[in-house]
């Protein structure tokens, strides 16, 4: 496989990765053979967990993936180069790229209503007890990488970071999300609504509670393995033609209806006690799930607007 890459944010951790020496000897060992964490770090040298560090960055790049084999009566992590290449497309006249991005932690809300099942937990711990609502007030949780709750919502509030003579061609939100249930399930339907700044953008039915087959590619080692595992990446565009969900219109609603010209805008993400399908709603952060990376949210600028 080829990663293609360029100039936007997503693609810091790939050029962090390709900036270390010890990095490229562990993907020159990988490029011969599957090998487990002990014996990368015999090879090279190094100290296991100093192994561990450079494996994660690897994978945080997608160029380096890894698997579960029991051996010798234990289970070893077995690692593998997922790439062959790298392309990098520079910079030239009349393209830069004009976007203003926001990263945001899933425990960066600034309001809620969740109602059980539902918790919380950063890459480390659990925060508190599941399935009590209080615990979303914990004072640990601005440092959670996956939350989940039954019906309600959580909502997030940012800055608008456009400037006066600035005007959006498109704006995306994008995140990692599935259904909640007790345990895991195949089919588990739930609606959830995308809001921003009070709009509707209408539902997406998440169809499952993913894991059942396969822990999450970034969810941590100590994490129950019958619970939330992992989710789908979905983005939704909204632009001047309408919104889109992976490119699937979802709603009529326009940038035009959006408000973009308050200074904070939010985003609420739902499940209503009274959908057809109440099936509840997970949220993967950074460090969870399968695409380790927190919500999302872009705005791209017309071709004219002044950076």
């Amino acid at each position: 496989m080829i990663i293609k890459a360029n100039g936007e944010p997503k693609f810091i951790p790939l050029y962090e990765a390709l900036s270390s020496a010890v990095r490229w000897k562990i993907m020159s060992l990988l490029a011969d053979q599957e090998m487990n964490m002990k014996d990368i770090a015999n090879r090279l040298e190094l100290s296991p967990s100093i192994v561990t560090m450079h494996i994660r960055k690897l994978e945080q790049a997608g160029l380096v993936g890894s698997h579960r084999v029991r051996l010798g009566g234990g289970t070893h992590k077995m690692c593998f180069l997922k790439q062959k290449s790298v392309e990098i497309e520079l910079p030239t006249a009349g393209r830069t790229a004009k976007i203003r991005e926001q990263s945001i932690s899933v425990g960066h809300y600034t309001a809620f209503e969740v109602h059980p099942t539902c918790g919380l937990g950063t890459r480390e711990k659990e925060i508190g007890v599941w399935d009590d609502p209080r615990y979303f007030l914990d004072p640990e949780r601005v440092q959670a990488a996956i939350l989940w709750l039954g019906w309600g919502y959580v909502e997030y509030k940012m800055p608008n970071y456009l400037l006066a003579d600035q005007t959006a061609e498109a704006v995306e939100i994008s995140m990692e999300i599935a259904s909640e249930a007790p345990g895991l399930r195949d089919y588990w339907p739930s609606d959830i609504e995308f809001i921003f700044n009070g709009v509707s953008l209408g539902t997406w039915t998440s169809p499952a509670d993913f894991g059942r087959a396969a822990r999450g590619k970034y969810t941590p080692e100590w994490w129950h393995r019958n619970v939330n595992q992992y989710g789908l990446l979905k983005t939704i565009r909204i632009d001047e033609s309408g919104t889109f969900i992976d490119d699937e219109r979802m709603s009529e609603v326009t940038l035009a209806d959006l408000k973009l010209g308050e200074p904070f805008w939010t985003l609420r993400f739902a499940v209503d006690e009274h959908a057809v399908n109440v099936g509840g709603l997970t949220l993967y952060g950074s460090g969870f799930g399968n695409h380790d990376q927190d919500i999302i949210v872009r705005a791209y600028l017309k071709d004219d607007t002044k950076m």
